[in-house]
């Protein structure tokens, strides 16, 4: 999906490396992006920009509708990253310049490499449920991997674990043993909990990754302290395992991995490490340049926003 809240200007986003084991929250950046769109921001923001090599989380939804598109997002590029789609209802059609065509659904994952550049597309398809809620990740791909040709992929079978308390399922990487063999370039972890009603999930982390979790739906106890929707709840790093408890069903994403240890620059729908590299993109796409056309998408490409050469902090 395309980063629908912009800035004119770009952001620098640094890892911090090694951390402690502590929980530190910051609230989300909330927005309504209209016909009942609401769009939570969890990542980047100007407290934390990075939780491995995952630089960007938007939550939307839940939306219930009739006889419209719940989502219309026109043709857009991406450079430098992995765009991660993962559905807790609902349906989203995805095309692409490459040709592609994939329909993400609950419990399956649109993965796209943007690579050197890609152009796509989401909307809601017709038929639909008449409903709407999920998560739109993406992963910033290392130096040696970012110029790498662009690729899509779908999955359908994934990991589930049942350590008892709940339910996890592995949508990126490896957690407790699991492994979702989708295409990475990072050691990472994604995964979707569900904390059973008076449950308790227990879970090993790999303490030399860092980890946060997003709370979708309800609110978990960790080590006593009561994380809710609306926030990034950065874990640190050191931290072998987690207990996560709830006194009503919870529903949250576990996002982790290693430290990065690059520093990017984000704006708009690119990950890139200059602002020259970014402004000779967003000329490729307003000249027709090098991302190619979404031949399957019926409409306009939407046009790149205002650009300012200066990247600063992270907000």
């Amino acid at each position: 999906m395309s980063n629908l809240l912009p800035q004119p200007e770009a952001e620098r986003c640094a890892g911090e490396g090694a951390t402690c084991a502590e929980i530190r929250s910051w609230p989300a950046r909330d927005a309504d992006l209209g016909q009942g769109l609401l769009v939570s921001r969890a990542l980047p923001l100007r407290q934390h920009r990075l939780v491995g090599p995952w630089c960007f989380c938007d939550s939307y939804g839940p939306l219930s509708f009739t006889g419209r598109k719940a989502m219309d997002v026109a043709p857009h590029p991406h450079i430098g990253l992995q765009t991660v789609s993962w559905l807790f209802a609902g349906e989203v059609l995805h095309n692409d310049s490459l040709g592609c065509q994939g329909m993400a659904r609950p419990r399956e994952l649109n993965l796209m490499t943007a690579g050197s550049g890609i152009a796509h597309s989401e909307e809601t398809p017709t038929p639909n449920s008449g409903r709407l809620h999920g998560l739109q990740l993406w992963v910033a791909l290392p130096e040696a991997e970012r110029r790498r040709t662009p690729a899509f992929d779908h999955y359908r079978d994934l990991p589930v674990l049942e350590p008892g308390g709940g339910r996890v399922q592995v949508f990126m990487g490896d957690l407790a043993g699991a492994h979702a063999a989708t295409r990475a370039f990072s050691p990472l972890v994604g995964a979707e909990l569900q904390v059973a009603v008076g449950g308790k999930l227990r879970l090993p982390l790999n303490p030399a990754w860092e980890h946060a979790l997003v709370i979708i739906e309800g609110e978990v106890e960790l080590e006593g302290t009561r994380l809710a929707p609306g926030a990034l709840h950065y874990l640190g790093t050191h931290r072998s395992g987690l207990e996560l408890a709830s006194k009503a069903r919870a529903h949250a994403v576990l996002i982790g991995g290693a430290p990065f240890g690059e520093s990017v620059i984000i704006w708009w729908n690119f990950v890139a490490r200059t602002t020259d590299e970014i402004r000779a993109a967003r000329e490729d796409w307003e000249h027709h340049r090098h991302f190619g056309d979404v031949a399957a998408y019926r409409g306009q490409r939407l046009a790149a926003p205002p650009f300012i050469g200066r990247p600063v902090a992270s907000r």
